[in-house]
């Protein structure tokens, strides 16, 4: 099936990813627990997901898989019994892991529980506390600065207690073992640009894998932030190594230029592929170099395993003004901005795919190549794939020491129109196979 096809049974893709995520978007998740359960059992309607449940305490390197939390009800209210803040209302309210309380106390006492943006007075900030044993709530600070002195009542109904972490993974096999990566985080709450527009561009890329065939192996990961690629990784040593070329994908959803940011490697192909694209898709898309910090590239790049993954992302985390707030909601996400997404991270995939190193079977002088209807009557374009220039520069490159992608680059066209030719040049009988990179 065609991506055409692929596209219209479908139906649009941008507003395909917005239903998936506003479906998503109300689950409390955090880094284990029930709503990262839900979350993936409704991923897997899409794809096929294998879930996995590592249990409370099972050492991953330096870490040990946590407590599993769990919750049902939270809420605040003030001396007159009203609730000025409910979990019910929106699931950012509670510090995530907050353990259990029911008490009631003055204003001074609670208000180091109490969390907000003086900056951001009307939204709703996101804390957590995963591995120090704490309770707290986030309100709007507008609503901070009108709660009056007197006695509160706080509740929250949570359990933190022996049980698993929970992670999604779906393989898609190839015609090679060679894997690329592609991972993504489930352990957000109601945050829609930073978690779930990279978990729906993930599923849209499996499930358009899945319609036809393929040279490399996929495996894609749903997995909590930082602990889960850690435990992936513990429990996978042996089989990181089949990982060739990965992306971490995440905040994919706002209308910002696109960026990437380079594995610790730097140079590895997954790197060169992202720039490529990124270079001819937007104006203001940028590439930047690889620092230790964000989300699991960290891990996959970390240097006892130096894996070639990337991150691709829109707006870096961090760098627009709705970022862990209840202001990165639905509402926020561009349709067309995960529709762009989606289609530069298939871009790349397609570059990885098809890239390969030829030998040109014909390399003294140029061959004759309107006898082999390749060369237009009037030097134009041939069935709108690529032009002549094109068929040339292939020819002249395909030595065995250069790949696709670093003719492209040398060109100065894009990988789409070279890997084109040089299917039209080896169909001829011109180019033969040198292997793959």
């Amino acid at each position: 099936m065609t991506i055409r096809n692929q596209e219209q049974a479908l139906g649009s893709p941008g507003t395909a990813m917005l239903d998936l995520v506003s479906r998503l978007y109300p689950i409390c998740r955090s880094i284990t627990g029930d709503g990262v359960r839900e979350t993936l059992e409704i991923l897997s309607e899409w794809i096929p997901l294998e879930v996995h449940e590592v249990p409370t305490g099972t050492e991953v390197f330096d870490w040990s898989v946590p407590r599993e939390w769990n919750i049902r009800e939270a809420w605040i209210e003030d001396p007159h019994g009203e609730r000025v803040v409910d979990f019910a209302d929106h699931n950012l309210h509670v510090v995530g892991y907050s353990v259990p309380v029911r008490e009631k106390m003055p204003l001074e006492k609670l208000r180091p529980h109490l969390h907000s943006l003086p900056d951001k007075p009307g939204v709703i900030p996101y804390r957590t506390s995963y591995y120090k044993e704490t309770w707290g709530f986030c309100l709007p600070h507008e609503t901070l600065q009108s709660l009056e002195d007197g006695t509160y009542e706080v509740c929250i109904d949570s359990t933190l207690e022996a049980g698993s972490l929970t992670y999604g993974e779906c393989l898609l096999p190839g015609e090679s073992p060679e894997e690329v990566l592609i991972s993504c985080h489930v352990c957000h709450p109601s945050l829609a640009n930073d978690n779930l527009s990279g978990m729906a561009v993930a599923a849209f890329l499996a499930r358009r894998l899945q319609a036809g065939p393929h040279r490399l192996s996929y495996r894609f990961l749903f997995i909590p932030g930082t602990i889960g690629s850690i435990t992936w990784l513990a429990l996978n040593e042996a089989r990181a190594s089949d990982i060739v070329h990965g992306l971490v994908l995440t905040c994919l959803g706002d209308p910002g230029p696109m960026t990437y940011k380079r594995s610790r490697r730097g140079d590895a192909l997954v790197d060169r592929a992202a720039s490529h694209v990124l270079a001819d898709s937007g104006a203001e898309d940028r590439v930047i170099d690889f620092f230790p910090y964000g989300y699991d590239e960290r891990q996959y790049c970390s240097p006892g395993f130096n894996l070639p993954v990337g991150c691709l992302m829109r707006s870096q985390h961090g760098t627009f003004p709705e970022y862990h707030t209840s202001a990165d909601n639905v509402d926020f996400l561009d349709r067309d901005a995960l529709e762009d997404s989606l289609r530069n991270t298939w871009r790349i995939l397609q570059v990885l795919e098809r890239n390969a190193v030829y030998l040109n079977r014909n390399p003294k002088c140029e061959p004759a190549l309107g006898k082999r209807g390749l060369y237009g009557e009037t030097g134009g374009m041939r069935r709108g794939e690529f032009d002549e220039l094109a068929l040339l520069w292939v020819l002249n490159q395909s030595d065995g020491e250069h790949d696709l992608l670093s003719i492209a680059e040398r060109a100065g066209v894009k990988f789409e129109t070279i890997a084109a030719a040089a299917g039209a040049l080896a169909e001829a009988g011109l180019l033969g196979p040198a292997g793959n990179r």
